[in-house]
């Protein structure tokens, strides 16, 4: 196969599975639903918010004017006029030198420009000691001072967090247009593979990659959906890449791709589409397939579950990307500060498993096959293609896991 494990640089394999990717449609969930999910138009408001100028503070309000100067040995008087209910949208008018209790979130009464908090007030009967001056516009917000009529609340392609489920109720998004989420295939092959119900003989080891895989998908938004251990039997292996690509809008294929007789992935894809890379300049990760079958982007990932992590967070990710058309990051990082020296082979990209504690990132070298690193290390930190590695004292980004 011409295109068997000559290397590509992560950029270009990037560029490849943006290429394959085929945009999602929408769906409209209940906003109850939305958290979490991907947003495929901009959601407007549909009223201007708040309605009115309304106070953010338990307090009185008041003409800022007649609080100047007030101080707790020199304090205004002023007359309480009354109170303001909540939900209250009555006409309550404030005159010179008078004030009106006003609870948080209470309209804010006409003539008044202010609200002192009450803990800065002491009432006397039908007056009220003022301590403390306000400024105009002090402890109120104006009428539609958060968003107007028909201003956009949330862009397309953003992801939903909890604040903005509550802006989308504001703005009275009560049905939501969602990406679907996309169906991602998920297949492991090797006859040493058993399931993790399984204890495994002599010689056979538990399917890990399936759970990495799917848990980390669905991080990033998908549904994924298992297809099991696949015998490395070709007949039976193209059978369930056949049915995973008619089911699913990707397949991840863990195992299978490095450079052996043994292997049919890449042959397989070829066979029922094209391959498109065979390859990657990055470690761990080196032998990952980039393919298309039936017009579905396939990915043969490593067997390891380190090295398929880390294929998953550097490329697969934006695969994903390109079909949701999420737009905001989808990686969390923190800040470190590196104690020892990463060595790393200029032309290869290399992502390092780092544990950090108050600040400092310290490398967690290990053999490819071990699984304790991974739970040993916060993340990975990227080293360049261009470098030939990173010195102690240098001030680094980690991937978090």
């Amino acid at each position: 196969m011409s295109l068997f494990l000559q290397i590509v640089s992560v950029s270009t394999a990037i560029e490849e599975v943006r290429n394959l990717a085929v945009r999602c449609g929408e769906e409209s969930v209940p906003l109850i639903e939305a958290f979490h999910r991907i947003l495929a138009q901009e959601v407007r408001a549909d009223g201007d918010i708040p309605g009115f100028t309304r106070s953010v503070v338990d307090g009185f309000a008041v003409r800022s004017a007649d609080t100047t100067g007030s101080s707790d040995t020199i304090p205004s008087m002023l007359t309480l006029l009354g109170r303001v209910a909540m939900g209250d949208a009555g006409h309550h008018l404030i005159q010179p030198g008078a004030c009106i209790y006003v609870p948080t979130g209470g309209i804010l009464p006409e003539g008044a420009d202010a609200v002192v908090m009450i803990e800065h007030t002491e009432q006397l009967g039908e007056q009220v000691l003022v301590k403390k001056p306000v400024a105009r516009g002090e402890n109120v917000l104006l009428f539609n001072e958060d968003f107007f009529q028909g201003q956009p609340v949330a862009n397309r392609g953003k992801r939903l967090s909890s604040q903005d489920i509550g802006v989308l109720a504001a703005a009275g998004c009560t049905a939501v247009p969602v990406v679907k989420k996309p169906k991602i295939g998920i297949l492991s092959t090797g006859n040493e593979l058993v399931p993790a119900t399984v204890r495994p003989r002599e010689g056979q080891v538990r399917d890990v990659n399936s759970y990495v895989i799917a848990a980390t998908v669905r991080d990033l938004g998908c549904l994924p959906v298992f297809y099991g251990i696949v015998s490395d039997e070709k007949e039976a292996l193209s059978r369930v890449i056949g049915k995973a690509t008619e089911e699913c809008d990707a397949v991840l294929i863990s195992g299978g791709s490095s450079k052996d007789d043994r292997d049919m992935v890449a042959a397989i894809i070829a066979e029922r589409g094209r391959v498109l890379v065979h390859g990657i300049a990055i470690a761990p990760g080196k032998p990952t397939i980039i393919g298309q079958c039936d017009r579905k982007p396939v990915i043969g990932l490593p067997g390891h579950p380190a090295s398929a992590f880390i294929v998953l967070i550097a490329i697969v990710r934006h695969l994903i990307i390109a079909m949701t058309g999420e737009t905001g990051s989808t990686v969390r990082t923190l800040q470190a500060v590196l104690d020892q020296n990463i060595p790393s082979s200029k032309g290869r990209e290399d992502y390092v498993r780092v544990a950090v504690h108050d600040g400092i990132a310290t490398p967690v070298f290990g053999k490819s096959g071990l699984l304790n690193t991974l739970v040993r290390s916060t993340g990975v930190v990227r080293v360049p293609a261009e470098s030939e590695g990173l010195e102690t004292g240098t001030r680094i980004e980690v991937i978090v896991w």
